[in-house]
């Protein structure tokens, strides 16, 4: 049994879910090694770089000066730091690391109200930021790829708010049928204001070249 029912519609982790949820976390982890560039089957550089961008991020989700009571809440640079993944090592190994990145928040404050409300807003929301890596190799790609992968994660926010959480809709007065109003405007409250921040601290040329470095030491081979 992984997950207990709280008999309020709601599902809590059981030591069995957090235990497959950390083995999860580890084989996604491994995976993201093994799939590193240069054809290599292994690369140590690439899991460190991708441990440390998912550790930074996990510290700044943790300082969230606006929290909304739903979930969701604007935090200190968390997503820039999941996005650089895909930044740095392309598509494929950003969504791994943006998956891995939310089964880490899921252990961290679990919100549970069905299996596949899990994933929605854990694997595939958080995993959405790695499509920053489609543009790894784009002019201005840090920006441009920051601003598609955080719509990316809006999008399965909203659907998650659709789909489960739109009886909320009327604690906000805009009634039952309006659960997609509610659900944009809600989840753009707090995806959309850390995301104007980040952007406009990497629009400062410093910060965008102190990246670039960053990016050159990642993808350095031995």
């Amino acid at each position: 049994m992984f997950f207990l029912n709280n008999g309020d519609g709601s599902y809590s982790l059981t030591s069995n879910g957090y235990a497959l949820i950390a083995f999860i976390l580890f084989a996604v982890l491994i995976a993201i090694a093994f799939l590193a560039g240069n054809n290599k089957k292994f690369s140590p550089r690439v899991l460190i770089f991708c441990s440390v961008s998912i550790a930074l991020a996990t510290v700044c989700s943790m300082i969230n000066p606006f929290k909304l009571p739903m979930g969701g809440s604007v935090t200190v640079f968390s997503m820039l730091f999941v996005t650089i993944i895909g930044y740095w090592y392309g598509p494929v190994i950003g969504i791994l690391g943006g998956a891995a990145y939310g089964l880490l928040q899921f252990i961290i404050d679990p919100y549970i109200l069905s299996i596949p409300q899990v994933f929605v807003d854990y694997i595939f929301a958080f995993g959405a930021l790695g499509i920053s890596g489609f543009f790894s190799n784009k002019k201005h790609g840090l920006i441009i790829g920051y601003i598609v992968a955080i719509f990316g994660r809006y999008f399965f926010a909203v659907l998650s708010g659709v789909i489960f959480f739109g009886a909320y809709a009327t604690d906000y007065g805009l009634g039952q049928f309006n659960a997609l109003v509610y659900s944009l405007l809600y989840n753009i409250t707090y995806i959309g204001a850390e995301g104007i921040i980040t952007v406009v601290l990497l629009l400062l040329p410093s910060v965008s070249q102190a990246f670039n470095f960053v990016k050159k030491q990642a993808l350095q081979t031995v």
